[in-house]
C-alpha cells in the first residue's frame, strides 16, 4: 500500500465540513446555533451557521409583520395569498442553500451573506 488515503478534513463535530454546512440549514436557526456552538475552527461551517441564523431571523420578522398586517380587513387576504408564495419560495431557497453548502459553494443573499461573512471571520 503506497501513501495514506486521501480524506476530507473533518471538523470539531467529526462530520465532513460540507455535510455540516448543509445541515446548518435543516432546522433554521436551531441547527445554525448548534453548529455554531460545536464548531470553533472551520470558518466555512461557521459562515453557513450564521447564514442560516440570519435567514431565519429575517423570515421570522417577515412572518410576524405579515401576521399583524393580515389582521387589517382586505389586507389580510392579500397577505394570506402572498404568504403561500413566500413560504413556497422559502422552501425552494432552503433546498438550494442545502445543496450549495453540500457542494462547497455559497449562495449569495443580499445583506444576509455579508453579515454572515463578518460574523464567521470573528
Amino acid at each position: 500500500m503506497t501513501g495514506a488515503p486521501n480524506q476530507t478534513p473533518t471538523q470539531s463535530s467529526g462530520l465532513d465540513p460540507h455535510l455540516a454546512s448543509a445541515l446548518c440549514y435543516l432546522c433554521g436557526w436551531l441547527t445554525g446555533l448548534i453548529f455554531l456552538l460545536i464548531e470553533k475552527d472551520n470558518k466555512t461551517v461557521k459562515f453557513h451557521a450564521w447564514h442560516s441564523i440570519f435567514l431565519s431571523v429575517a423570515c421570522i420578522a417577515y412572518f410576524l409583520i405579515s401576521t399583524v398586517l393580515s389582521l387589517v380587513p382586505f389586507v389580510g387576504i392579500v397577505f394570506g395569498i402572498l404568504n403561500v408564495f413566500v413560504s413556497l419560495g422559502l422552501l425552494v431557497l432552503i433546498v438550494v442553500l442545502i445543496v450549495k453548502a453540500y457542494q462547497g459553494t455559497r449562495f449569495v443573499l443580499p445583506v444576509i451573506t455579508e453579515l454572515a461573512e463578518k460574523q464567521a471571520q470573528k
